[in-house]
């Protein structure tokens, strides 16, 4: 799903993805000493905690073990892929909402491109484009894949100008601009039961062919989609490695661990007054079965939580907090 925050550009655009590029992880505002926090006026209290509050929205998901298998994945891809003119692989990132798809393909394309930024000489001209970002409209066409690759690259194009053409001036700048990840999301909107969505995957397949870069698709559970099914799936089975995020299993000590380590790592960022660390591991059973496991709702449920604890002045994470946030669907039809 493309970003839409306030003032920025969607993710799926180059201004959007130069944005993205450009972001840090947000400087925690610091705590203040016990009694300069209470000697606050009531206005600089009220800025105080608007700081802390954006704070806790504006952080971002953290690493998992599926994001860290496909970010590596998809950098030995890309890197082996480069020296390759035929027999590219790409990769499909499949699960349901809220399980990090786009975090995951977003972070390959931001590491992908630091590495780049890092190791060739500084491109002075603007030219160089090394990823393409972008969400597949629902109900897809052919032509509707080009248009919204020029859209990316600022390739202009008449309203009645053919799908040929369009894709013939995409494949050229997409070559000169030397992309080498093209991340493809929402690819669920797919339909190959569909003429439009066979048409739209005959012509992925052939951008596939022509451009040089490694093809990252992320959706909504691809396979039980039907994306695998009949000749252009399996096509497009044998082009592809499937990695699939899902939500945490809470079954073995070992993933008790992993769920526990995430709940910490939120945790440590928290910018609470009277929040004691490890608090939230004696809860994560019960994060665990708010969530169904999700890591986008936990996100939601712990940072809700904090924003809440600041608005009530209680400055610490409690079960009613926990308790009071409404989550997400995704996570409630997980819990059932």
């Amino acid at each position: 799903m493309s970003q839409d925050i306030e003032g920025m550009p969607p993710l799926a655009s180059l201004d959007g993805w130069r944005a993205f590029m450009s972001q840090s992880m947000p400087e925690p505002p610091p705590l203040l000493p016990e009694e300069a926090w209470r000697g606050l006026s009531r206005v600089e209290r009220s800025v105080y905690d608007q700081a802390r509050t954006a704070y806790h929205d504006e952080l971002l998901l953290v690493s998992t073990p599926a994001i860290r298998q496909i970010t590596t994945t998809g950098m030995k891809l890309i890197a082996r892929n480069t020296r390759r003119q035929t027999g590219r692989k790409g990769l499909i990132v499949s699960g349901p909402s809220g399980t990090g798809k786009t975090t995951s393909v977003s972070q390959l394309g931001k590491r992908h491109q630091l590495k780049i930024e890092r190791t060739a000489p500084v491109d002075t001209s603007g030219e160089r484009i090394p990823v393409v970002y972008i969400v597949t409209p629902p109900a897809v066409k052919p032509r509707d894949l080009v248009v919204e690759l020029a859209a990316f690259l600022g390739l202009p194009y008449a309203s009645r100008e053919s799908p040929q053409v369009i894709t013939h001036n995409v494949i050229s700048v997409l070559h000169k601009v030397r992309c080498r990840p093209v991340v493809v999301d929402e690819i669920h909107n797919l339909d190959l039961t569909t003429r439009n969505g066979q048409d739209a995957s005959d012509q992925l397949k052939y951008l596939f062919e022509q451009i040089q870069a490694t093809f990252v698709y992320a959706g909504v559970n691809v396979t039980e989609n039907g994306l695998f099914s009949g000749l252009r799936g399996r096509q497009l089975a044998g082009r592809f490695i499937t990695l699939n995020t899902g939500p945490f299993d809470h079954d073995t000590p070992q993933q008790r661990e992993d769920w526990e380590r995430v709940v910490l790592t939120m945790e440590a960022t928290l910018r609470l007054h009277r929040h004691t660390p490890g608090t939230l591991r004696r809860h994560e059973s019960y994060l665990h079965k708010r969530t169904g496991g999700m890591i986008g709702s936990l996100d939601q449920l712990i940072y809700e939580a904090a924003n809440d604890a600041i608005a009530d002045g209680a400055e610490r994470i409690t079960k009613r907090h926990l308790e009071a946030v409404v989550l997400d669907t995704a996570a409630e039809e997980v819990r059932s």
